[in-house]
């Protein structure tokens, strides 16, 4: 009897368990970003933090919290300028090649860091190196350069041209004058600020404390870089990104580290970093029940607590706001590009501000948008773009890589917004592209089109050449579409001609040629040991895949070329597993190694990467598109004869691939 009520009391538990998470109960109230942003900043305290002495040397990158008055004169006595002679420049009146003035040279060399002895008289002239004081008397320095040694008993000197009063000579305080501001408060200490401060012998300066930032990771699936990766978790990127972007923003960065999703040791850890830091910064924690765990931690920590849960962004919406005691706590979306995004719309302001750094002004350039961009009613997106030159001025590609990319903030040179109210932004809009960071800087080729591992060979030989190249990954057809636009410099494709079994000529037009590349064996691949395909061929493979309704396939994307041999071997059915279109060779392996499909199709190189099973189906042509009316440019030449060179097509064969013949 009491066996049977902890099972059903159990069972209980996980119903309502799924219950809670299916109703997504996690936010309070979703707001727009204006919104979002106004109710932050009324709680929020966005002065400066107190001053703080650190030594000169490591005030680079620091704001400063006072200003600077000079305690001396720069330079701090007469100096000369020159090599040549310390004199009365009313003494070489009239001096000229044809009729020289001259002078007697007084008993003394004036050299650097020693003061003169002798003062010069009317008729006189001192020795006096460059950056030595001006002796007493002296109001002019003539060049050596524009004198002539007299040899005799008595040295003297003949002066050649005539000298002004006050040539060559930087007066005391004529570069910084004792008690002139040097620094106002504000200013960001950078190489010249150090250079004029130590020039004024400053060795300590008060600078506005950093804002120290605590942050902290959370979520069951997350394991520290540098320990093995188990089963269904993946690294802790954010951690890293989240502190680096404080750094870069202006705050210290205190890495707290990750911790699963456990409402008690989340709130110790919250509470810890309160007690620290200036401010908390969480990202994920909204993966369990309802998804209500970090801002149910966030609500118990402070007033006024949670300001913002929820806003109408995409990516973002999960964003929350809070502020515990005067001090800014947020929890960031779990996803890497949704943190990084949210963390510059709203956290990085404030870092700036509690540092002392004006806000970061915006930059923007005017682009194409050259295909349809879906969009979500209701929620304001922003599109992360990279940015290409075309025939008509910059083009922006979506980079559509989803907010649970890695990579995608960090290959983006800006995004582009879309109003909440539209379904899309449709293909041929010119758009505004807000940059991010110093972006903006055209690469010298623009690659579009299918990818494969072995492009990145050549690609990095390009780099050695010191040229910059974009790969923009949008499959075979999209490369024809971009190569035909004008808007790459080549597209890699591997497209068949079913009518003639002949690769990538049919794609051929006019404005269009053809560089060849390698040769790739595309194949059936599988887990190794699975005995339904061990020993087969790929024919007899698909077969009993497609005859056993328990094999799940993977496919590949439409407009890929593998997609276009898949279709011919499915011969117009649809297996399970068919809907599932990852977009790169990389993905089919993955889910047939991790058990998530039986079989797809990808290539050899990728299959023994992933130690999968491979039974070959049929060699494929990788080549390339020129864009002719590019082809005369440094990069694509470079390129072109990167194909050729014969140490980057052993390391192609290395692969497994075979190149084209030179």
């Amino acid at each position: 009897m009491s066996d049977r009520s902890d099972k059903s009391a159990s069972g209980h538990d996980l119903v309502e368990m799924i219950r809670r998470a299916a109703r997504q109960e996690q936010f309070l109230e979703v707001v727009s970003a204006e919104e979002a942003r106004t109710r932050f900043a009324h709680h929020v305290d966005l002065a400066p933090m107190p001053p703080e002495r650190v030594p000169l040397a490591i005030s680079l990158g620091r704001v400063l919290a006072h200003d600077v008055a000079a305690p001396i004169d720069v330079p701090p006595f007469d100096r000369a300028n020159v090599d040549g002679f310390a004199l009365l420049a009313v003494d070489t009146t009239g001096a000229s090649d044809a009729s020289p003035k001259r002078l007697r040279l007084n008993a003394e060399v004036v050299v650097c860091g020693h003061t003169p002895r002798t003062g010069v008289d009317p008729g006189t002239a001192t020795t006096i190196a460059t950056g030595g004081v001006v002796p007493r008397g002296a109001d002019a320095i003539v060049m050596v350069e524009q004198t002539e040694l007299v040899e005799g008993a008595d040295a003297a000197v003949d002066v050649r041209r005539t000298a002004a009063p006050g040539q060559f000579i930087s007066y005391a305080g004529s570069d910084i004058a004792r008690g002139e501001i040097v620094l106002r408060r504000g200013a960001r200490i950078g190489s010249r600020e150090i250079g004029m401060l130590a020039a004024c012998g400053v060795a300590e300066i008060d600078v506005v404390r950093r804002p120290r930032v605590a942050v902290l990771s959370t979520g069951d699936e997350l394991v520290p870089p540098g320990q093995p990766l188990r089963p269904a978790a993946v690294y802790d990127s954010n951690g890293a990104i989240v502190a680096a972007a404080v750094q870069e923003t202006g705050g210290e960065a205190v890495p707290f580290g990750s911790f699963p999703d456990d409402e008690v040791t989340l709130e110790l850890a919250m509470r810890a970093a309160l007690e620290t830091c200036d401010m908390v910064l969480v990202s994920g924690g909204t993966s369990k029940g309802a998804g209500d765990l970090s801002h149910r931690v966030v609500s118990q920590l402070g007033e006024p607590g949670v300001v913002v849960h929820g806003v109408a962004l995409k990516p973002g919406k999960p964003l929350c706001l809070a502020v515990a005691e005067g001090k800014p706590l947020v929890v960031l979306p779990g996803f890497p590009t949704s943190a990084i995004f949210t963390f510059h719309a709203f956290v990085a302001p404030v870092i700036r501000a509690k540092a002392g750094l004006p806000p970061e002004a915006s930059r923007s350039v005017e682009a194409d948008v050259p295909i349809r961009i879906p969009s979500e009613l209701g929620r304001k997106e922003f599109v992360l773009v990279a940015l290409v030159a075309g025939e008509k001025g910059p083009v922006a590609f979506p980079t559509a890589k989803g907010s649970g990319s890695v990579t995608s903030f960090s290959q983006a040179d800006g995004f582009l917004e879309i109003d909440a109210l539209a379904s899309s932004l449709d293909a041929g809009t010119r758009a505004t592209v807000t940059l991010i960071g110093q972006a903006a800087v055209m690469p010298d080729l623009v690659i579009t089109g299918s990818n494969d591992i072995a492009l990145d060979i050549v690609v990095g030989r390009l780099a050695e050449q010191g040229f910059s190249a974009r790969t923009i990954a949008v499959g075979s057809l999209g490369g024809v579409a971009a190569a035909e636009r004008g808007e790459c410099d080549l597209a890699p494709v591997h497209l068949v001609d079913p009518t003639t079994g002949a690769y990538n000529e049919h794609l051929l037009r006019e404005g269009l040629s053809l560089a060849k590349g390698w040769q790739r064996m595309q194949g059936f691949v599988f887990r190794r040991g699975d005995a339904r395909f061990e020993g087969r061929t790929a024919q007899e493979a698909v077969a009993i895949a497609l005859a056993d309704a328990q094999c799940l396939m993977v496919n590949r994307n439409a407009g890929a070329g593998t997609r276009v041999l898949i279709d011919k071997l499915l011969a117009g059915q649809r297996p399970p597993g068919h809907a599932n279109q990852p977009r790169s060779h990389n993905a089919v392996a993955a889910a047939v190694a991790q058990g998530r499909a039986d079989w797809g199709v990808s290539t050899l190189s990728v299959a023994e990467l992933y130690g999968l099973g491979f039974l070959p189906i049929a060699p494929e042509e990788y080549d390339f598109l020129v864009v002719e009316s590019r082809r005369s440019r440094p990069a694509v030449q470079a390129f072109l004869a990167a194909l050729r060179d014969e140490s980057v097509r052993s390391r192609i064969r290395a692969l497994g691939m075979r190149p084209a013949d030179a």
